[in-house]
C-alpha cells in the first residue's frame, strides 16, 4: 500500500502513530487505520439512520430538504477541502465529519432538549457523547466487541466537548478538556466544517420553505455582498439559482478564509508534532472580520428561521413525542422490544434514552402514534 501518509505535515496525525483502538485487532492490509474507521462509520447503522432524521425541517415535511446524513457528507467534503490545503489526514478528518452527528436523537436540537429535559436525574443527555456512545457501545455489527472498536483519534474528535464531570468518567479520550488542550487539527477542522455547512444549508433551507426570504437575508452583511455580486454580475438570474450562487460564494469565502487565517496561525505557532497542537491555541480559525460576519448569520437565522412560529410548532410537538416516550417506556419498560426492555433491567433509564436517541422522525412520530393513538397498535 502507497504511503500516503508520508507528505503529511509534521502535526498531522498520522494513522501508523494512532494510540491504538480499545481493542486490540490485526491492522487492515488495504487500507490505513483511519480509512478503517471511516468504513466502519459508513457501514454502521446509526449512520443510515440520519438519511431519516432532522436538520431543521421534520423529514416527512418535504423531500429535497437537508438531512443529518446530507448534513454530514457535506461536513466531510468541507473538511476534507481544508486538510488537504493544510496538509493534514484527510482520512481522520472525513471519519470525524461522518460519525459527528451518530448519537443525535430524531427531530434535530428540539429531540435533544427534550431527551435531555427527561434525563436530567439521571445524568442528561448530550447527541456529542450520544454520537461517542454509539461507536464504543451501541453498535452491534462485530462479533469480537461491541461498537466499532474505533482509533481513538477518530474517539477523540468525535467528543467536540465535554464537561469535567463526564471527561473524568470518560477517561483518556477526553482528558483534554481537564489539561484544558486542543484537540489534534483534524477534529478543529471538522468543527468548523459543520459550521459552515449547516449555516449555509440552513440558507437554503429556510429561503426554499418560505420561512425566509433572500431580501431579509440582506440584514446580515456576509449574505448582503455575496447576493449583491451575483445580481450584478447575473442580471435577470432566476431567484432560485441566485440563492445557490450566493451560498456557494459564501461557502468559498468561508473556506478560503479558515485555510489562510489556519495557515497563518500554524506558521506562526510552528507546531512540530500533534502536542504542539494540543498545547497551542486553537490553530484552525477563521480571520476576526469573518469570525463576526458568520456570527451574524447565524444570529439571522436563530432569530428568524430555527424561531420562525411554523419551526417552533413543529419543534414544540416534537418534544412532547420524545417526553411522552420516554415517560410511557419509563412507567412500563415492557413497552419496548425484548433486548431494549432487557437492559433497562441493568441500565435504567440510559436504555429508554438510548433507544429514542436511536430513532428516526418517522418512527418516533409512528411509535407515539401506537402507543397513545386510539385504534392503533
Amino acid at each position: 500500500m502507497v504511503d500516503r501518509e508520508a507528505e503529511l505535515a509534521c502535526f498531522a496525525a498520522r494513522s501508523a502513530q494512532t494510540r491504538g483502538r480499545q481493542r486490540q485487532e490485526d491492522p487492515p492490509r488495504s487500507r490505513s487505520q483511519f480509512q478503517r474507521d471511516r468504513d466502519r462509520i459508513v457501514h454502521s447503522t446509526a449512520f443510515r439512520r440520519l438519511e431519516y432524521k432532522t436538520q431543521v425541517f421534520v423529514n416527512h415535511e418535504g423531500d429535497l430538504f437537508r438531512t443529518r446524513l446530507t448534513h454530514s457528507l457535506e461536513v466531510a467534503q468541507i473538511a476534507r477541502s481544508v486538510a488537504r490545503c493544510l496538509r493534514v489526514n484527510e482520512d481522520l478528518v472525513e471519519a470525524i465529519s461522518l460519525a459527528h452527528d451518530l448519537g443525535h436523537t430524531p427531530f434535530g436540537h428540539a429531540g435533544q432538549d427534550a431527551l435531555n429535559e427527561c434525563m436530567l436525574p439521571f445524568g442528561g443527555f448530550e447527541h456529542n457523547l450520544q454520537s461517542l456512545r454509539v461507536v464504543d457501545v451501541l453498535e452491534e455489527r462485530y462479533g469480537e466487541f461491541d461498537g466499532l472498536n474505533l482509533c481513538f483519534e477518530t474517539r477523540e474528535g468525535i467528543l467536540k466537548h465535554c464537561s469535567p464531570d463526564n471527561a473524568r468518567r470518560l477517561g483518556a479520550v477526553a482528558e483534554r478538556f481537564l489539561l484544558r488542550r486542543q484537540a489534534p487539527i483534524e477534529a478543529q477542522i471538522a468543527n468548523l466544517a459543520d459550521e459552515i455547512a449547516y449555516s449555509n444549508h440552513d440558507i437554503d433551507d429556510g429561503i426554499r420553505s418560505r420561512l425566509i426570504e433572500s431580501t431579509q437575508l440582506e440584514q446580515a452583511p456576509l449574505y448582503a455582498r455575496h447576493r449583491q455580486v451575483v445580481i450584478e454580475t447575473m442580471p435577470g438570474i432566476a431567484p432560485r439559482r441566485a440563492v445557490h450562487e450566493t451560498v456557494r460564494r459564501i461557502i468559498d469565502t468561508l473556506v478560503s478564509d479558515l485555510i489562510e487565517e489556519s495557515e497563518r496561525r500554524i506558521a506562526a505557532a510552528a507546531p512540530a508534532g500533534i502536542d504542539d497542537v494540543r498545547r497551542a491555541s486553537a490553530l484552525v480559525a477563521f480571520s476576526a472580520p469573518i469570525r463576526a460576519e458568520a456570527d451574524t448569520l447565524k444570529s439571522f437565522l436563530h432569530r428568524n428561521l430555527y424561531r420562525h412560529p411554523q419551526v417552533v410548532r413543529m419543534t414544540t410537538k416534537a418534544g412532547r413525542i420524545v417526553r411522552e416516550l420516554f415517560a410511557a417506556f419509563q412507567a412500563e419498560p415492557r413497552l419496548l422490544p425484548v433486548e431494549h426492555c432487557a437492559r433497562v433491567e441493568h441500565e435504567g433509564p440510559r436504555a429508554i434514552a438510548d433507544y429514542i436517541a436511536g430513532m428516526t422522525d418517522r418512527f418516533a412520530i409512528r411509535e407515539h402514534r401506537r402507543l397513545f393513538a386510539v385504534g392503533e397498535f
